[in-house]
């Protein structure tokens, strides 16, 4: 349990927000969180970057492209932030187990 609350939060949610864009199906059409496509405009800078994002895990760079131009460099940044934060972790784990000792 101790480890549980030490586990950062932020980090969880990186991981299931990618596994979740793996797992889904970039040619369906879903319910948006976007508040401004929720208003009913059409023009959104954010809009089509989980859609790029999901055609990057199925293999297809050029639809990824075309639904949002930042999926690349997005999935990029969030692997990183996903690298740092399990880095942090890691290096903490380790030093309250060499501490222990």
């Amino acid at each position: 349990m101790k480890h549980f609350k030490s586990f950062p939060l932020e980090l969880f949610f990186w991981i299931a927000a990618l596994v979740l864009l793996a797992t889904a199906d970039p040619h369906e059409h879903h319910f948006s969180l976007c508040p401004l496509a929720n208003l009913g405009l059409t023009w959104c800078p954010g809009c089509g970057l989980g859609r790029s994002i999901t055609s990057l895990f199925h293999g297809d760079v050029s639809a990824s492209f075309s639904h949002h131009w930042f999926g690349i460099p997005a999935l990029i940044l969030i692997c990183y932030r996903i690298y740092q934060l399990s880095k942090n972790l890691f290096n903490k784990d380790f030093n309250l187990k060499y501490k222990e000792d």
